[in-house]
């Protein structure tokens, strides 16, 4: 069975009011009907903004984080109920600047996947390696470790997500990732998947790490890349569109 591919923009903390009416103007205007899905994970106070001018067009609602708390006393915290009050599809999870910059574990990023699931969002499990760990040949161990974490808090629930191998080192530095190492990357966690959780086999894979409207076609071409989660490239209506009309 062909697994439809999944073309996700992470916006980072960009936008503005004027800037995202802009963007979503020009991505609406010509996404047409895409072969792939779409979606955009934008910053959580535009996510009223973005979800209203989207609601009834073919791209879904993203949010960037969510935290692993169902409510309470978690002073600037956005629950999984607050996103889907806001009609979010997706959820980014572990992506590797929350991991780098606000300290986030493998089991901190098990636990928000958990609470995603469980109010009816997906959450897009980031993982990848760095520069120093690539060079020291420990890529399949780091990255099966992170798959590990999730897989475990999950169990037969991982059916439900979507995993992004994202190499750290190619992350706004605008190196890529060779399709050929994505695919080996890419090969090995459909394994792992397919080994643990027969069921989820048809787990949705993206690339993130420097897609951009050059090089998407011959990665996306892969036969374990299932679409892509897209930095810089997201915020160029021309750009983000081109990457989506290669997901075939």
């Amino acid at each position: 069975m062909k697994i439809r591919k999944l073309i996700a923009g992470n916006w980072k903390m960009n936008g503005s009011l004027a800037a995202n009416a802009a963007l979503l103007d020009g991505l609406l205007a010509g996404v047409g009907a895409a072969a792939a899905e779409v979606a955009v994970c934008v910053p959580a106070p535009y996510l009223a903004q973005v979800g209203a001018r989207l609601q009834g067009s073919p791209i879904a609602l993203g949010a960037q984080d969510v935290s692993a708390y169902a409510q309470g006393a978690y002073t600037g915290e956005v629950s999984a109920a607050m996103l889907q009050d806001f009609g979010v599809r997706y959820v980014l999870v572990g992506h590797s600047e929350r991991r780098q910059y606000h300290g986030e574990t493998d089991a901190t990023v098990a636990a928000k996947a958990r609470a995603a699931l469980s109010a009816g969002i997906v959450p897009v499990v980031c993982i990848g390696e760095t520069l120093v760990q690539r060079d020291a040949g420990q890529t399949e161990a780091v990255v099966g470790a992170q798959f590990a974490a999730v897989a475990e808090a999950l169990g037969e629930s991982i059916d439900g997500i979507v995993l992004a191998y994202e190499p750290v080192w190619a992350i706004g530095t605008g190196k890529t990732a060779t399709p050929e190492q994505a695919q080996a990357v890419h090969a090995g966690l459909r394994a792992r998947l397919r080994d643990a959780y027969p069921a989820a086999a048809g787990v949705r894979i993206l690339y993130g790490g420097s897609m951009n409207a050059a090089n998407a076609a011959e990665l996306l071409a892969q036969p374990d890349i299932d679409g892509g989660l897209i930095g810089g490239a997201s915020l160029k209506a021309p750009d983000f569109l081109t990457i989506v009309a290669a997901a075939q």
